[in-house]
């Protein structure tokens, strides 16, 4: 059970009722409860006031470019998922999920090494790693099962990591999961990368960890320049991709496609819920025996059950589609960049560089709900992004190109953006 329908639960006057003190015992229970909800209530309501609260607006249609909102009328712009290449509501994608549907059903019921492992999923972990161009891939219900699951594997005490002070959250929680010596290096900083390496000299294996994007800005990790420095100190390199693959590089093979690098990297995390269909999903691909001993000790993968076969389906077919050809991924360039550019001209300010993820930096958390929620009014679906997503400060709307925008769909974004930042006093 989520949070909110806990705390109406405990709230409610049924629930109430039946916690009403009987003996000192149940007098207790009844005291903590209702503590309980006094900090929760508490909790809550300093989120609302900070302007931080995250609501969860109802889309009534599939995924894509346009959508149908409950309590909008009309077509509405969606340029905030992270459906980069189109392919969530793609016919040939959307049909080889109902094909594998029919044919292998709606789940496993059971974890890969009892009875949930189909050809359809060896199927695919083959053509990920033929994919990125590695030995072997291992499936996950999420990238974040996928990031939880392998450090703990590959790394003991005598081990190091090394991580980017920015990484995802995922990369975080999985990177505490494990008994390695923990370094972090200042954000894209190779001076400190290299500090950190001398210091854990002494260290059997050493992995440096980072996003090849960061989903928060768009910025490309300096991979070339951790690639040298890890050959140089003796240490693996790891890179999530889950904001490169399929469209980064010139086939969409991802960051170290981009950067020349695809034969330096030694592991590589990805996800099947962002550009290969967006269902659910995420793997690792890397050397077999690394891959091997992941089947025998990777928790989240021993104790999830199957990715479902619609989804596999979908996103086998996603995959077969970026090796047939790379128009797609290509295509994506000259769209960010026409965005990037009208939004400068504008007056607006937009980090990162060359990246579909295009955040327009406004520093209040009011402020980014506000504008977000006039965007909607005028036909555009973005979202504020603040703390703790974002540090203080930083506070800004994410906005996502796709493939499946058309230049019309760009420039109706940026004029809705000149509108109500003139209303809100962030451009003149």
């Amino acid at each position: 059970m989520s949070l909110r329908p806990a705390v109406r639960l405990l709230g409610a006057p049924s629930f109430r009722s039946v916690l009403q003190p009987c003996s000192a015992g149940a007098n207790r229970g009844y005291s903590a409860v209702a503590q309980a909800l006094s900090v929760l209530g508490n909790e809550l309501d300093s989120i609302r006031v900070a302007g931080t609260w995250k609501g969860e607006r109802v889309i009534t249609s599939s995924q894509g470019p346009h959508i149908c909102v409950d309590g909008s009328r009309g077509d509405i712009l969606n340029f905030c998922a992270n459906n980069y290449l189109g392919l969530s509501s793609h016919p040939e994608v959307v049909k080889a999920g109902i094909d594998a549907l029919q044919k292998y059903g709606a789940g496993l019921s059971s974890v890969r090494f009892i009875c949930g492992t189909q050809s359809i999923h060896k199927n695919l972990e083959e053509k990920l790693a033929q994919f990125h161009e590695r030995e072997d891939c291992i499936l996950y219900a999420s990238c974040f099962d996928a990031n939880a699951g392998l450090f703990e594997v590959l790394l003991g005490p005598d081990d190091a990591v090394l991580s980017d002070e920015l990484n995802h959250a995922s990369i975080i929680d999985g990177i505490r999961l494990c008994r390695a010596k923990r370094f972090r290096y200042k954000h894209m900083d190779l001076n400190d990368l290299e500090e950190k390496l001398k210091e854990s000299q002494s260290s059997r294996l050493r992995l440096v960890v980072t996003d090849g994007v960061f989903s928060m800005d768009g910025d490309v990790a300096p991979l070339q320049g951790i690639c040298d420095l890890a050959e140089q100190y003796g240490a693996l390199v790891f890179i999530d991709e889950c904001h490169a693959t399929g469209f980064m590089g010139p086939r969409g093979r991802g960051t170290d496609e981009l950067l020349g690098v695809m034969d330096r990297v030694h592991i590589v995390n990805s996800t099947l819920g962002k550009a290969l269909g967006g269902a659910a999903g995420g793997y690792t691909v890397g050397p077999k025996a690394l891959i091997e001993l992941l089947r025998q000790r990777s928790r989240p993968y021993l104790f999830s059950n199957s990715l479902p076969p619609p989804v596999v389906g979908c996103a086998t077919r996603a995959v077969e589609l970026l090796l047939e050809s790379s128009v797609i991924a290509q295509s994506m360039a000259a769209k960010t960049m026409r965005f990037r550019n009208k939004m400068t001209q504008a007056g607006f300010t937009i980090s990162g560089t060359a990246h579909p993820i295009c955040p327009v930096m406004l520093g209040d958390a009011r402020l980014a709900s506000l504008m977000a929620d006039d965007m909607l009014k005028l036909g555009v679906y973005v979202i504020g992004f603040s703390y703790p997503v974002v540090p203080k400060g930083k506070a800004r709307i994410r906005v996502q190109i796709s493939a499946a925008h058309t230049d019309e769909d760009i420039d109706r974004t940026v004029d809705a953006f000149i509108q109500t930042g003139r209303k809100h006093g962030v451009i003149s």
